[in-house]
């Protein structure tokens, strides 16, 4: 585990990176949900499946906001 002053840099330039990894796998576990509801013709799998995409969505333009906020602050 990485310590000291740029430890602490190193973790906060890796948290980002995870939690966009993190959204976007969400958004794509939504997407096969909801296709395993559409053939399956199981409407509360699609359903579960649309929402779990527009929250990882939703997640996803957040960070390119802070991405965006940041630019413009560094």
């Amino acid at each position: 585990m990485v310590t000291g002053r740029s430890g602490n840099v190193a973790r906060r330039k890796v948290q980002p990176v995870n939690d966009k990894i993190e959204n976007k796998g969400e958004e794509l576990k939504g997407r096969a949900k909801e296709a395993v509801g559409d053939a399956t013709g199981n409407e509360q799998w699609q359903a579960e499946g649309k929402a779990e995409q527009a929250k990882g969505s939703l997640k996803q333009a957040g960070e390119k906001i802070k991405d965006a906020v940041k630019g413009v602050k560094d």
